[in-house]
C-alpha cells in the first residue's frame, strides 16, 4: 500500500505511513492543510490501494443530514417505506472540505464514526467492515466555513499536515503528472477482507502497563497544562493505544514501546486539545503544548 500511495503523492512517506497506520487501527483520519498541496490526493490514493467500496462526499453548506446517512423514501409498488442508503455506507468514505458544511450536517457523522452504524427513522443499519473516514479541511479560508466541533474532532484517530513538497518532489510530481494523473492508472493492491483480517490481528501486539501507564499520565499532564482550556479525553488514549501497537506491527516488532507513543502524540493528540487565549497569542501551537506536557512524564524502562 505505501509503494502504490507513493507513486501518486511523491515524498510523503511519513503522512502515508500515519493514513495506513490510522486505517489498520480502525480509525478516522483528519488531513488538515492549505490548498493545493494533496489533501484529496492523499485521501483519494488511500482509497484506490484498497479494492472495496468507496464513496466520495463534498460538503457544501447546502449539504442535508440525509445526504450521508440515507432517506425512507414511499414506494408506490410495494406501499412500503424503503430505506435508500446515504454516501456513508462505504468502506472508505472520503469527506472533501468537511468543514464547509453545517454544524447539523457535520453531526450527521458522529454515530457512524463512533458505532459504526446509522439509525434513520429508529431502524439501526450497520456499515460494512471496515470502515473509515477520510476527511479533508482548509485551516486557512475561514469564509464559508463551520469549525469542526470538539465531539467529533475527539472521534478522528489522527489529524496529518501535509506541507509544501520538497524541492525534488515537486519536480518529480511536474514530471508525473504534468502528462496524465497517475491516480487514474493505479490499481488495488489488497482488499478489505485483508484489511479488516490484519486489523484484528494487530490487536495482539504486547503493550506493557507500564507503556499503558504512560499513556494515562501523558493523558492527565495535558488535562493539568496550564496552556490548555481542554485536554486529551478518554477516547484519545484509546486511540493511542491502538495507534501505538500498528506502529510497532509496522516496524516489524510484536510489542509496544514508550518511543511509540512520543512518535503519535502530535498526530493522534494534537487536533483535540483546546488552547488557551494566552498560550495562542504567544504563539504556541498544540504539538508544542503537548510535547511539553509529556517532558514532564517520566519515560518508563524497557517494555
Amino acid at each position: 500500500m505505501r509503494h502504490a500511495i507513493a507513486g501518486v503523492i511523491e515524498g510523503k512517506v511519513e503522512q502515508i505511513d500515519l493514513a495506513i497506520m490510522v486505517l489498520l487501527a480502525g480509525g478516522h483520519l483528519l488531513i488538515e492543510d492549505v490548498p493545493g498541496v494533496g489533501k484529496t490526493m492523499l485521501a483519494k490514493a488511500l482509497a484506490r490501494s484498497i479494492d472495496c467500496t468507496v464513496r466520495r462526499i463534498q460538503f457544501t453548506p447546502d449539504l442535508l443530514p440525509s445526504d450521508i446517512t440515507g432517506v425512507s423514501v414511499y414506494s408506490q409498488d410495494s406501499h412500503e417505506f424503503q430505506f435508500k442508503p446515504g454516501g456513508v455506507f462505504a468502506n472508505i468514505v472520503v469527506g472533501d472540505e468537511i468543514n464547509r458544511a453545517s454544524p447539523k450536517t457535520q453531526s450527521a457523522l458522529l454515530e457512524a464514526m463512533e458505532e459504526r452504524q446509522v439509525s434513520v427513522d429508529g431502524t439501526t443499519h450497520r456499515l460494512p467492515p471496515p470502515f473509515m473516514v477520510v476527511a479533508t479541511q482548509n485551516p486557512i479560508e475561514m469564509e464559508g466555513t463551520y469549525p469542526l466541533p470538539e465531539a467529533q474532532r475527539d472521534r478522528f484517530m489522527a489529524r496529518i499536515q501535509m506541507g509544501y513538497p520538497t524541492r525534488g518532489a515537486e519536480i518529480d510530481m511536474l514530471d508525473a503528472h504534468g502528462a496524465a494523473n497517475p491516480l487514474s492508472s493505479m490499481q488495488p493492491v489488497t482488499d478489505g477482507e485483508t484489511v479488516t483480517r490484519l486489523a484484528a490481528g494487530l490487536g495482539q501486539v504486547h503493550v506493557s502497563p507500564a507503556v499503558k501507564g504512560y499513556i494515562v499520565d501523558v493523558l492527565d499532564a495535558t488535562r493539568a497544562s496550564t496552556d490548555l482550556r481542554l485536554g486529551a479525553s478518554p477516547r484519545a488514549g484509546l486511540h493511542l493505544l491502538r495507534a501505538v501497537r500498528v506502529r510497532a506491527a509496522m516496524l516489524g516488532r510484536d510489542y509496544g514501546t514508550p518511543d511509540d507513543v512520543q512518535a503519535l502524540l502530535g498526530p493522534v493528540l494534537g487536533h483535540r486539545l483546546l488552547m488557551t487565549s494566552q498560550a495562542r497569542l504567544s504563539g504556541r501551537r498544540p504539538g508544542d503544548v503537548v510535547r511539553t506536557a509529556a517532558g514532564t512524564v517520566p519515560v518508563p524502562r524497557g517494555n
